[in-house]
């Protein structure tokens, strides 16, 4: 979403690449995805029009690992070769790449060069929380006067896929619960329709969902930062 946000601030395109569906078991085809991909990704940015290219989940392509073969080998070589172009360039093309990885560690150092701002975004505050709750309950049938703040409070912790996870499992035990009283009362569903939410039915759910990030690495995310950071 910030790069997305980001293009809409340049007006420019925007560019969504995901790292897996780059790679393939074809000897020699996931580095021609890469070439292609950047060559789009120029293309778009030609004739000054500026454009956003984000590769997600970089870590799976770009990631450290031990055991290697010559084809992944060819691949970051491909990409460090296609960064290099655009760099070399600088201000004849207006190509900016952007990536997102929630593992930073598993990155090699001459990708991270290549990235010149690294960014930690951290757990969304209270008032984000508040803000992302109030964005998803607004999509489903719920009653008017959920207090949003009391579930910012109960998700200190959470991340912003927690909470919208949250916010889709509350939904569907409502429409489960809705389809438990049509089969107990045996009825046709015709044109009866599920309760509204309530913020009982969010505490619920926050009471059986833990938040997927813990305190250890949290620690970890933050001693990356402190080494490998820069804004």
């Amino acid at each position: 979403m910030l790069a997305a946000a980001s293009a809409s601030e340049i007006q420019g395109d925007f560019i969504n690449v995901d790292a897996a569906s780059v790679m393939s078991r074809w000897l020699g085809e996931a580095e021609k995805n890469v070439s292609k991909i950047f060559t789009m990704a120029r293309n778009e940015a030609s004739n000054n029009n500026p454009s956003i290219l984000l590769i997600d989940e970089v870590d799976s392509l770009l990631g450290d690992t031990q055991n290697e073969n010559g084809g992944e080998v060819r691949v970051k070589n491909q990409f460090l070769t296609e960064m290099d172009g655009i760099i070399s360039k600088g201000k004849n093309i207006q190509l900016y790449v952007m990536a997102a990885t929630n593992k930073p560690w598993n990155l090699d150092w001459p990708f991270l060069r290549r990235f010149t701002k690294r960014i930690y975004i951290p757990l969304p505050a209270l008032e984000a929380r508040e803000n992302l709750f109030s964005l998803y309950i607004s999509k489903i049938k719920s009653d008017h006067n959920i207090d949003l703040k009391k579930l910012a409070l109960a998700t200190e912790g959470y991340s912003a896929s927690d909470i919208k996870d949250i916010c889709q499992a509350t939904q569907l035990q409502i429409i489960d619960e809705f389809f438990e009283r049509v089969d107990s009362s045996k009825k046709e569903v015709g044109g009866g329709q599920p309760r509204n939410i309530t913020v009982k039915d969010f505490e619920d759910v926050i009471a059986r969902r833990k938040p997927s990030v813990n305190s250890e690495m949290l620690d970890r995310y933050n001693k990356w930062t402190k080494e490998f950071g820069a804004l």
